[in-house]
């Protein structure tokens, strides 16, 4: 692992591989430790070389100190159609992003996301032309604020949530991908991958500052119609944290976008799945004249 200045803040990142550059974006208070068990390997076998990063806020990249509302006000706040007030939005992650293929001396590379990285792959392809080879936005949704939303029951099963402490952060992280990951879910795999992440940084205010950039950031899809690269939106037909309803919207708003969609994936990555998608990932980057 190493780190850049990029954007004007301190960028936390590694790369695999030594092929076409790959940008692997990470959802949510996810930190680039947080990537399944050799996904970026699989993708490396593939032909790229992939570099996983932090985004701000997050991990060991650049902190923030304003005060973001609680996550369940962003969303309630979001639901009735009332944006709150963000230090930062999904576009200054996105020239984040671009901030990072400047300081790795990259052109231009393919970009794949996950949930908010889907959203910030999405904003960097429009706000950065020229930078994005291809895209892939995995579980994620156009911002529209009508498709991709969270389903009501599961937003008030987190709400039940005790709030995440460094004790409690590993448990909390189970319980709650156990109510928004798929059948497949492998609770084992995600407590060890979690330990890790939380033993290297705890950033709770992180992730609720990143939830007030995502509801307070504009509805992308006028902006992807103009989005002129191969595109692929990946959704899970069980996921109920990002309704599937946002990787259908997000591919009929970019011109020429493909849809591959799992009737076995929740909000997550599963295991009998990632080979599929690996080999998606690269079939879409094919398309690029």
């Amino acid at each position: 692992m190493a780190q850049v200045q990029a954007n004007g803040i301190t960028i936390e990142y590694e790369s695999t591989g030594d092929g076409e550059p790959l940008l692997l974006v990470m959802g949510l208070g996810g930190q680039l430790t947080d990537w399944p068990d050799g996904f970026a390997e699989l993708l490396a076998e593939q032909g790229f070389r992939v570099i996983t990063f932090d985004n701000r806020d997050i991990g060991l990249s650049t902190e923030f100190d304003w005060e973001a509302p609680s996550q369940v006000r962003s969303v309630a706040g979001m639901l009735a159609r009332r944006p709150p007030k963000a230090g930062y939005l999904l576009g200054d992650m996105a020239a984040d992003a671009a901030g990072l293929l400047d300081a790795l001396d990259i052109d231009s590379a393919h970009v794949v996301g996950m949930s908010m990285g889907g959203m910030i792959a999405q904003t960097l392809a429009i706000e950065h032309q020229g930078r994005v080879r291809s895209m892939t936005s995995i579980m994620s949704n156009t911002g529209d604020r009508k498709n991709g939303r969270i389903a009501a029951k599961l937003m008030a099963k987190l709400a039940r949530m005790p709030r995440p402490t460094r004790e409690n952060a590993v448990d909390v992280s189970v319980a709650n991908f156990t109510l928004f990951a798929g059948p497949h879910f492998d609770e084992e795999e995600h407590r060890r991958r979690a330990k890790i992440s939380v033993e290297r940084s705890f950033r709770p205010q992180g992730t609720a500052r990143q939830t007030a950039a995502i509801m307070a950031s504009p509805d992308r899809t006028p902006a992807l119609r103009r989005v002129d690269v191969p595109t692929l939106a990946i959704h899970g037909l069980v996921d109920p944290l990002v309704k599937p309803s946002g990787g259908i919207a997000t591919a009929m708003a970019v011109p020429d976008a493909r849809l591959l969609m799992f009737p076995d994936m929740g909000h997550d990555l599963p295991v009998p799945r990632r080979a599929e998608i690996v080999n998606a990932i690269r079939s879409n980057a094919e398309r690029v004249s």
